[in-house]
């Protein structure tokens, strides 16, 4: 079973460098054009199913994505990007957003979501995929936030606890498989 996932299209708060969390901004052109390369790239992979965040950016590139497949796709709130409570529509530039997304350091406001619940957030979403659909390749269509969560499940936490390395580009996807998990300093293997 494999994992593959994409982050949405360029927004204009991406450009902007806003703090864009749960504000459901479309796709610019840019972005939509981003959608249909990463549709290309993907092309040729084995996919069975899409699983997508509920937030137009997302829809509007799982539904490019899919245009030829006609695969279904399911939408699901954990998939949703981290919630940066009064942050949202900040300029990042005005906040240590390295900081912000440091996981042993993690600055957010009262009502936002720490790295650590996003985390778990994620990560018992990705059990909860291996034990449902153990022999399927998956599509994950989501955010950023995401993408580092991801990452992190199959790859451990670095270090350093700097996590925005870790994160996808807008319409970069990377492939992760379920049989090879590192969690921490442990290699775990699963048959």
């Amino acid at each position: 079973m494999s994992i593959y996932i994409t982050r949405h299209g360029q927004t204009n708060w991406n450009i902007e460098r806003r703090f864009q969390g749960r504000t459901d901004n479309k796709l610019n052109e840019n972005g939509i054009n981003q959608a249909h390369e990463v549709a290309e790239k993907l092309a040729n992979e084995p996919l069975d199913l899409i699983i997508c965040s509920p937030l137009i950016r997302a829809i509007q590139t799982a539904e490019i994505i899919n245009k030829k497949r006609g695969i279904p796709i399911l939408f699901d709130e954990n998939l949703l990007e981290r919630d940066y409570g009064e942050l949202e529509g900040c300029y990042l530039k005005d906040f240590d957003f390295k900081n912000i997304w440091n996981y042993d350091n993690s600055q957010i406001c009262t009502s936002g979501e720490s790295v650590k619940d996003l985390f778990k957030r994620v990560h018992d979403f990705l059990d909860k995929l291996r034990k449902i659909y153990p022999n399927k390749n998956i599509l994950l269509v989501a955010h950023g936030g995401i993408s580092i969560a991801v990452n992190c499940y199959f790859n451990g936490i670095p270090e350093d606890g700097e996590l925005l390395k870790t994160g996808l580009a807008n319409c970069e996807y990377a492939k992760y498989d379920f049989n090879r998990i590192k969690q921490g300093e442990m290699d775990y293997e699963f048959n």
